[in-house]
């Protein structure tokens, strides 16, 4: 890790945006797919089920007439 940082340090400006802007998007490719998992195995089935109850009990409002 400290080979990494000293390399990372040593970067010219512009390699180091890309370098910044490429572990962005692969941040993101491995949120959406932890994301995906917790999904697929049901980690986030009782979002839909909270999203449920607040639709029974009348707290949900519809977006687009809030505006």
């Amino acid at each position: 890790m400290e080979e990494l940082e000293r390399a990372i340090q040593e970067l010219s400006h512009d390699d180091f945006v890309r370098i910044v802007q490429r572990v962005h998007v692969l941040e993101q490719e491995r949120w959406d797919a932890d994301l995906d998992r917790d999904a697929s195995t049901g980690k986030l089935d009782f979002l839909i089920q909270e999203a449920r109850d607040d639709r029974d009990q009348g707290r949900l409002r519809d977006w687009l007439a809030a505006e």
